[in-house]
């Protein structure tokens, strides 16, 4: 019988046959050579049957489909009616060569079609894809690149879609810039207080703070001008009146050297350079804190906002997080550890990033695996339920968090903590309370919606009427 071969292209499926399969060889190279020659590769393999899809989102629905192995009625109706049928009580003699292992299995399962998938079929729908054109009348290579760009397009732009409130990438970003910028903002202003310490000295001992330190330097300036006038400032700055004023008598017996105008302008746009990226560093964070309240607002609430955006950055989104059980997110962040250990036949790692959370360095050291695997547990629940839920709410994470301090206890005082059934049941009544408002709130959204669409369809209908009177009037003067 052969083998047969499904391909799925841009304007439609097509059903080849390979009748002489067996000649080219099972070698991908012998495969590749005959894929290469149109003439032979022709000879080969024919086309048996082909689809084509009814419009672009049709198209994009059967595409959709396929990438995420699924089996379409359309497919499924189209592999039954033309692929030759096995008598009853006989097995199939043919193989169907699908691209997709997975979308091979489902089939498979699905209709009994014995489906391969191996590197000499992908070689062959390779050709197929190269020389579609010429195996389906009334298609040009032009019409099929323009079909294969509008699909790509529309693809792209389906994958990209998604709720601009959703939005993880952001998070993963602003972590990762936070990190970059607390390394640079803490060497810089060891920079400044290096530097600066050669004329005073002794303002490291008063200010030990960092961004106090840079703002102070810039009140002071030159030492040997600083008086009684600038004691509102340094208030303003240090928090602290008497501070301020041991900042004023240090001054006068500074032990330090007298430094240049230059110098001294070179070191304020230094400091001024630095303070503005530290306060900039404090608004991204708190830009970090809003997002992660809408995007994860029950992995926040559990176990923290900087903690929780670094779970999601280490997994790549909070989708891949979601889908990591609770053991992966416990020694997330800690991979070298845990590969070491393996080789080395060692203790592996009992936490990762979840270390930094409050929880774990409150425990005591021999309850500190035990409390790190049940926050682990409670953040894979969390995260899912930030992930897939519809509406944004933190009410699940904050029961979550109860029920980790309660855990603490018992392992602590050996206070029995309450059921999980309990804490959820709860935790679901105060979300039906919310539920009306929330409901309120999308019924509006949904209007709007609407009204918009319906608002789009009107132009566009309107458009449509416009051409059309357009091209009789010019029928009528021709």
């Amino acid at each position: 019988m052969g083998t047969y071969f499904l391909f799925e292209g841009a304007v439609g499926y097509g059903l080849f046959h390979a009748k002489e399969f067996d000649e080219i060889g099972q070698s991908v190279e012998k495969v590749q050579q005959a894929a290469s020659e149109m003439e032979r590769f022709g000879k080969v393999v024919k086309l048996i049957a082909f689809k084509p899809f009814s419009s672009a989102a049709d198209s994009l629905e059967q595409i959709n489909a396929i990438s995420e192995s699924q089996l379409t009625d359309d497919l499924k109706q189209f592999l039954q009616v033309n692929l030759p049928k096995a008598k009853e009580g006989k097995k199939i003699k043919y193989n169907l060569g699908v691209f997709e292992p997975k979308l091979g299995s489902i089939i498979q399962e699905a209709t009994n079609i014995p489906c391969v998938s191996n590197d000499v079929v992908g070689e062959v729908v390779r050709g197929i894809r190269n020389n579609f054109e010429r195996f389906v009348d009334g298609i040009s290579a032009l019409d099929l690149k323009k079909a294969q760009l509008g699909l790509a397009h529309s693809y792209s732009r389906a994958k990209v879609k998604f709720n601009v409130n959703k939005v993880d990438n952001m998070i993963i970003q602003a972590i990762a810039l936070l990190d970059t910028l607390d390394k640079d903002i803490n060497t810089f202003v060891m920079r400044v207080r290096e530097w600066y310490s050669w004329h005073f000295p002794e303002l490291i001992k008063i200010v030990p703070d960092n961004y106090m330190y840079a703002r102070s330097a810039l009140i002071v300036k030159d030492k040997g001008t600083l008086s009684e006038e600038k004691l509102g400032e340094l208030t303003e700055v240090l928090g602290d009146e008497a501070k301020a004023k041991e900042v004023i008598e240090a001054a006068k017996a500074s032990m330090g050297q007298d430094i240049s105008p230059i110098d001294l302008i070179n070191i304020e746009s230094f400091a001024r350079r630095t303070i503005k990226l530290a306060e900039y560093r404090q608004s991204l964070f708190n830009y970090l804190n809003d997002r992660m309240h809408v995007v994860a607002p029950n992995l926040s609430a559990l176990i923290g906002e900087v903690v929780g955006a670094r779970l999601i950055s280490q997994a790549g989104s909070l989708t891949n997080l979601a889908k990591c059980p609770a053991s992966t997110v416990q020694i997330l962040g800690a991979e070298k550890a845990l590969f070491r250990a393996l080789k080395t036949k060692g203790n592996t790692p009992k936490y990762g990033l979840i270390f930094h959370s409050s929880f774990i360095g409150r425990a005591k050291q021999r309850n500190k695996g035990r409390i790190s695997r049940y926050l682990a547990n409670k953040c894979s629940i969390a995260t899912r339920l930030d992930c897939f839920l519809d509406t944004a709410t933190n009410v699940f994470g904050e029961k979550m968090k109860e029920q980790v301090e309660e855990r603490l206890r018992f392992y602590e005082e050996g206070v029995a903590p309450r059921k999980n059934e309990d804490v959820m049941s709860v935790a679901i009544k105060e979300l039906k309370k919310d539920a009306p408002e929330v409901e309120e709130k999308k019924e509006k959204k949904d209007k709007k919606e609407k009204k918009e669409k319906k608002a789009k369809e009107e132009k566009k209908e309107d458009k449509k009427e416009e051409k059309k009177e357009d091209k009789k009037e010019e029928k009528k003067e021709d």
